[in-house]
């Protein structure tokens, strides 16, 4: 047993580092669509879209990138343990730009016209998904505040797992169209695939720290 407990404690001890991983090839990316918005070297594919409405997309990298490196060290349970303080800081920040976060992605979905290649389904998908987002962001914060903290640690894995999408999409969207073809429905049964992903391994991960309930009294937001 014991042996078994330092092995999961090793292992724990990496997620943030897998996390922070699977949000680099976003971030990268968006970090170069804001240096050409800004008037810097144009890196990116040209998108006629953004370059005439760039609010929607600046909002959206600009809290997404933070959002997803610096809540990828709130699952840490040791540092959760050691550092109590800096976690509840680090979820004041958090659960604004999650917000912000889930809502400029609706923005952006319905501001734009449909991406080439992409049909009605992925525009339905990305709607549920902003959506559910944002809701599971609101149920997280309220369950702190009422000092759940079991209910308030899952409903803020779902929505990091949902914003961390285009991570897993830059792998759905390689090995996909060779699974399933290259159409508008496959397109965006590939794209959709990568939040379902994501959902499955939160559900896993929540289920799998569920031992009982428990209860801060007077509990501040974490996240």
């Amino acid at each position: 047993m014991t042996t078994i407990a330092t092995t999961h404690r090793a292992t724990a001890r990496w997620v943030p580092y897998a996390l922070v991983a699977l949000s680099l090839l976003p971030a990268i990316s968006g970090s170069l669509r804001l240096t050409g918005l800004a008037g810097g070297p144009s890196l990116m594919p040209v998108d006629a879209r953004i370059d005439t409405s760039p609010l929607p997309v600046i909002v959206h990298i600009a809290s997404v990138i933070p959002y997803s490196l610096l809540g990828a060290f709130q699952f840490s349970s040791g540092l959760r343990q050691r550092h109590p303080r800096r976690h509840r800081t680090a979820g004041r920040l958090l659960v604004p730009l999650a917000l912000a976060v889930s809502l400029s992605g609706l923005w952006m979905t319905l501001a734009y016209a449909p991406k080439p290649g992409s049909g009605l389904l992925l525009f339905a998908i990305r709607l549920v998904v902003g959506t559910a987002m944002a809701a599971s962001v609101v149920l997280g914060f309220a369950a702190i505040r009422h000092g759940d903290v079991p209910r308030h640690r899952a409903w803020m894995t779902r929505a990091y797992a949902l914003a961390l999408g285009a991570g897993t999409q830059a792998f759905t969207g390689a090995f996909g169209p060779a699974l399933v073809g290259t159409s508008v429905l496959a397109n965006d049964l590939t794209m959709g695939a990568a939040w379902a992903i994501n959902l499955a391994v939160a559900e896993v991960v929540i289920r799998s720290g569920r031992p009982g309930r428990s209860r801060v009294p007077n509990a501040d937001v974490t996240a």
